[in-house]
Formats: C-alpha cells, structure tokens, sequence
C-alpha cells in the first residue's frame, strides 16, 4: 500500500471512530445522569468486540453502522441487566434506594423491555427489529437504515411507522 493511500485508510479509520463516538454521546444522552458507560467506552468496547472477526469493514460504511449498533446495543442491555441484578438484595426484594437510582433502575428496565420487544419482533419481522436497533441503539437516519436494509426510503418510511406503533404497544 503506498503512503498516500496508508494515510487516506487511517484519516478514514479516525472519521469513523470519531462519528461512532458522536453516535454513542447522542445515545448516552437518553440515559441517566449516573450512567457508568460513557460514550468513549462504548466505542472502545465495539472495536474490542469486532477487531479481528469476520464482517463488514469501515469501507462498507452502512453495514459497518448497522453492525455498531447491534453491539452497542448488546452492550448497553447487558449493562442494564448486570446494574439491576447489583440492586437486588439475595433474596430478591429491592433495596430502598434514593430517587436518583430509582430513575436509572426505572430506564434499565425501559431498556431492557425495549430489548426483549425487539426479540419478539425479529421472530416475525427481523429486518424492522435490525431497523429499530440501527436508529435507536446506532443512531442512523431513516436515509443511512434504508440503505443498510437495502429498502427504498419510502417503503422503509412506512413499514418504520407501523413498527414504531408496535413497540409503544408492546413497550408501553
């Protein structure tokens, strides 16, 4: 590889990290206050996760995204599931915690309803439960998630309102 292309490929590398990061700080701003994941960590903990597996590259910017937030998502449910398993005492009752945590704990569970709902929905729509996750976990535009399901933008803007319908049913 010549040096001008080496440093093309490392310029790109960095403006995809840097984007990732600002799609982690938008999402990390849904969640409460005390939340110990920052977004740095959660990028970090994707390229952990992805370096050296088979998948999409940085070049294959769509798929790379949907792939992104598929592991954040991963990451953030599974935090939420660890944060509320620490906040039970052995026997299973609630420890009397301060209005604060009680927030966290009320938007871990937001989050994990919202994980199992997409778990429902890949079952009998698993293009739309990706979707979900793309847009919600991943941060993508109605534009970038069309793409990266290979949909038409006005075939993925209705199905994305009949799914939307569905998780405020489901999810409340």
């Amino acid at each position: 590889m010549a040096d001008g292309e080496e440093h093309d490929s490392e310029r790109d590398q960095s403006e995809l990290y840097q984007e990732l990061r600002k799609r982690a700080a938008y999402l990390m701003r849904s969640q409460p206050k005390d939340h110990t994941l920052q977004a740095t960590a959660l990028v970090n903990e994707f390229f952990l996760k992805v370096h050296g597996q088979p998948g999409p590259k940085e070049s294959d910017r769509a798929r790379f995204l949907a792939l992104a937030s598929h592991v954040m998502r991963n990451l953030l449910v599974d935090h939420a599931r660890g944060r509320n398993r620490r906040k039970r005492t052995p026997d299973g009752e609630r420890v009397y915690l301060d209005e604060a945590v009680v927030s966290y704990e009320e938007r871990a569970l937001d989050l994990v309803a919202l994980d199992e709902a997409l778990e429902e929905l890949a079952e009998f729509d698993p293009d739309m439960a990706r979707a979900v996750e793309m847009r919600f976990f991943g941060g993508l535009s109605v534009e970038e998630t069309a793409e990266a399901l290979e949909f038409s933008k006005r075939t993925f803007e209705r199905r994305w309102q009949a799914v939307r319908a569905w998780l405020r049913s489901r999810i409340g």
